[in-house]
C-alpha cells in the first residue's frame, strides 16, 4: 500500500471517530430537541429521539405554565448579562490597563494576587459574601449579580486583557505622551480602540457565562417574578416527587438556547480572535 493511500485511509478513520464521538456528545442536546415535540406520555415511552408526530403545544402551554411569563424571565436574564458586560469591560479593562501600563508600588505582587484568585473555587467565598450583601439589604434584588461586576471580581478578563495590552507597542504610549496625554486620555484614545478583539472576547464571555448562570440568582432571588431563565427552568421540575412538566421543560429549555447560540454564531471569529491575540502577545 503506497503512502497516499495509507494517509487517505488514516484520514477517513480519524473523521469516522470524531463523528462518532460528535453524535455521542451532541445526543443529548438532539434528545431533548426532540423530546420538547412529543406529548409527556411519550416523552418517556418512545426509546427513540425522533418523534413520530411534531407537537408545539409544550411551547405555547410551557410560556405560560408558570405564574409569571418567560417574557419576565428572559427580560431579567438579559438585564442582569448586559449590565455584567457592561461592568466586566468597564472595571476588567481599567484594572488590566493599570497592570500592563502603569508604574506603582506593589503591582507585581498584586497581579500575583490577582491571578492566585483564578484557583479559588466560588463556594470559597460565598458564605461571606452572602452575609455582606444580606447587611446591605441586597438579598432578592439584582444587585449582587450586577455591582460585583463593576469592581473587576472576574481576574480571567483581566489577566485576558493584560497579555493584549503588553503587545500594544509602548512607543505609542511614549508618542501620546510627548503630545501631552495622560494616563486617562491614553486608555481612553488608545488602548481601547486598539483592543475591539478582545473587548468583543470579554464580553461575549461575560454575557453567555452570566445567563447561564444558575447558582448566583438561586442564592440571591427568592421571588418568582426576579428569577432568570435558569431559575425557571428549574421550577418544572416538581422536586417535592409531584408531577413534573417535562414536555414544557424540554420546550423552554430548547428556546432557553437560542440567544447563546445566535450570540456565538454571530462572534464565533471574534471569540477565536481575541483569545489567540490574548494568549499569543507579551
Amino acid at each position: 500500500m503506497s503512502r497516499r493511500a495509507r494517509h487517505t485511509r488514516t484520514q477517513v478513520l480519524r473523521h469516522i471517530l470524531l463523528s462518532c464521538a460528535a453524535v455521542l456528545m451532541l445526543y443529548p442536546l438532539l434528545w431533548m430537541i426532540m423530546s420538547s415535540f412529543k406529548p409527556d406520555e411519550l416523552i418517556f415511552s418512545e426509546p427513540a429521539a425522533l418523534p413520530t408526530s411534531l407537537d408545539l403545544s409544550s411551547y405555547f402551554e410551557g410560556w405560560t405554565a408558570l405564574r409569571t411569563s418567560f417574557t419576565t424571565f428572559y427580560m431579567n436574564s438579559f438585564i442582569i448579562a448586559a449590565l455584567a458586560v457592561i461592568g466586566n469591560l468597564m472595571a476588567c479593562s481599567l484594572t488590566a490597563y493599570a497592570f500592563a501600563r502603569l508604574e506603582f508600588k506593589g503591582r507585581k505582587i498584586w497581579f500575583a494576587l490577582m491571578l492566585g484568585t483564578l484557583m479559588l473555587p466560588y463556594h470559597v467565598t460565598l458564605v461571606p459574601q452572602y452575609v455582606l450583601f444580606l447587611k446591605f439589604g441586597w438579598v432578592n434584588t439584582f444587585l449582587p449579580l450586577i455591582v460585583p461586576k463593576f469592581l473587576a471580581v472576574d481576574a480571567f478578563f483581566i489577566f485576558l486583557m493584560v497579555q493584549f495590552f503588553r503587545g500594544i507597542p509602548r512607543e505609542i504610549d511614549e508618542a501620546a505622551i510627548m503630545d501631552g496625554c495622560g494616563p486617562w486620555r491614553i486608555y481612553w484614545k488608545i488602548m481601547l480602540p486598539l483592543s475591539t478583539p478582545v473587548m468583543a472576547t470579554a464580553a461575549i464571555f461575560s454575557f453567555i457565562w452570566t445567563y447561564d448562570d444558575f447558582l448566583g440568582p438561586l442564592i440571591y432571588l427568592n421571588d418568582i417574578d426576579s428569577y432568570t431563565v435558569p431559575l425557571a427552568l428549574r421550577a418544572f421540575v416538581d422536586s417535592s416527587g409531584g408531577e413534573s412538566l417535562y414536555g414544557e421543560l424540554f420546550a423552554m429549555s430548547t428556546l432557553s438556547l437560542v440567544p447563546v447560540f445566535i450570540v456565538f454564531l454571530a462572534f464565533q471569529r471574534l471569540i477565536i480572535r481575541g483569545v489567540a491575540l490574548g494568549a499569543l502577545k507579551r
